[in-house]
C-alpha cells in the first residue's frame, strides 16, 4: 500500500532506530534520503572509497558519499569489512539495523551481529531472480515485462536471505537502465519506509526463497557493450537499452567508436545483410543495420569525440556510411 512519508508513526519509530547506512550509486540515493527526511538517525553512512577516474585520473566520490556530506552526516570509506578494525569500528556506532542497497561488498557474518535487527538489503529485483551485481539490466536483457524490489534480510550468501517484502512494476519497451534504475530506487525507498518500523516492532515473518526459481547475474563491463550483429534485432534492441548509459553499445566506424544510445527493431525486414547499414524511411529511424533476425533501426549516435546525435544529423555528416558494412 502506498507510504505516507510524514506518517507521525513512522517518525516515531524512525527517532528510536540507530541505522547504519550502506551504499554507493545513484541507486541508492533516494533511500538514504528518505530515512533521513523521515526522523531515522543515520549514525553513519558506509560507502566505497573515492576511486581514480577519467583521462585525469581525479578522484571521484560516490554519488552516496556526496549526499552524506551534504547532509553532514558521519561517513566511512573501509576498503574491505572483514578485517577486525573495521568490525570494531561499526560496532563503535551500536546500530540497531543496518540498511544496504548497492554498496558493492558482501556484509561478513561478524558484520551482521552487530545491530539487534540485522541488515536489510534493498535489492532491484523479483527475488529470486536476478540474484547478483546486475539486476536491472539483466530485466530488460532478457525480455520481462515486470520486474520489483525485493527487501531481504542479509545472510552470508550473494542475494539468498529470506524476504520480507516485494514491490513489482511494469518494464517500459523505452526503459533503459538509467530510467529503471531511478524508477526502482524510488519504489525501494517506499518499500523501506513502509516495512522498517514493522520489521523492528517484529510484526513482519521473513519468507524463505524458493531456490529452484533462483537466477544469478553477473558483473558487466565495457566488452559487453560490443554489438554483435549475428544478433537478432530484437536482442540488440535490449542490450542497447540495458547498457545506457555505462558502458554503452558500440560499432566501430573509420576506426573509431560508434555507440548507438537510442534504437528500435524491425524484427520482419528482410534483404540486408548482416552489418550491413541500410536507408529506412521510418519516421527518426532513418537508416538500420542488418542483424541475425531482423533490421536494428538506428534513432540516436554518438562517435568517439562527439556529443550524441539523431541518426538524420549523424548521416549528413557521413556520407558513405549508407552500405557500410559494420565489424561484427
Amino acid at each position: 500500500m502506498p507510504v505516507n512519508f510524514f506518517d507521525d508513526t513512522i517518525k516515531r519509530e524512525g527517532l528510536r532506530v540507530r541505522v547504519v547506512f550502506m551504499g554507493t550509486s545513484e541507486f541508492a540515493v533516494p533511500l538514504l534520503e528518505q530515512l533521513v527526511l523521515n526522523g531515522y538517525p543515520i549514525v553513519a553512512v558506509y560507502t566505497q572509497p573515492d576511486r581514480a577516474a577519467g583521462r585525469g585520473r581525479a578522484l571521484v566520490t560516490s554519488p552516496v558519499k556526496r549526499v552524506a556530506v551534504e547532509r553532514g552526516l558521519t561517513v566511512a570509506q573501509p576498503a574491505s569489512l572483514k578485517t577486525s578494525q573495521a568490525v570494531k569500528k561499526l560496532a563503535l556506532f551500536q546500530p540497531d539495523v543496518i540498511v544496504v542497497a548497492a554498496f558493492g561488498q558482501i556484509l561478513p557474518v561478524s558484520v551482521l551481529t552487530i545491530p539487534a535487527h540485522g541488515g536489510l538489503n534493498i535489492h532491484p529485483s523479483l527475488l529470486p531472480t536476478f540474484r547478483g551485481a546486475s539486476p536491472i539490466a539483466s530485466a530488460i536483457l532478457y525480455g520481462g515485462e515486470f520486474t520489483g524490489v525485493s527487501v531481504m534480510l542479509l545472510d552470508k550468501g550473494m542475494d539468498t536471505g529470506p524476504v520480507l517484502a516485494r514491490a513489482q512494476i511494469p518494464i517500459s519497451s523505452w526503459d533503459t537502465i538509467g530510467s529503471l534504475s531511478a524508477k526502482l530506487s524510488l519504489v525501494g525507498a517506499q518499500l523501506l519506509l513502509e516495512i522498517l518500523p514493522r520489521w523492528v516492532q517484529g510484526e513482519l515473518t521473513p519468507q524463505r526463497q524458493d531456490e529452484s526459481q533462483a537466477t544469478y547475474t553477473r558483473m558487466l563491463g565495457k566488452k559487453d557493450g560490443e554489438i554483435d550483429w549475428l544478433l537478432s534485432a530484437i536482442g540488440i534492441w535490449r542490450r542497447v537499452r540495458a547498457l545506457n548509459p555505462w558502458p554503452g553499445c558500440y560499432t566501430r566506424w573509420q576506426g573509431k567508436q560508434l555507440k548507438i544510445t537510442e534504437s528500435v527493431p524491425f524484427s520482419t525486414e528482410r534483404n540486408v545483410n548482416i552489418g550491413r547499414v541500410a536507408a529506412l524511411d521510418k519516421g527518426e529511424a532513418v537508416f538500420g543495420v542488418g542483424t541475425g533476425v531482423g533490421v536494428l533501426g538506428v534513432l540516436k549516435v554518438q562517435l568517439e569525440g562527439k556529443r550524441v546525435m539523431t541518426a538524420a544529423e549523424f548521416l549528413r555528416g557521413q556520407k558513405e556510411f549508407i552500405g557500410a558494412v559494420l565489424p561484427s
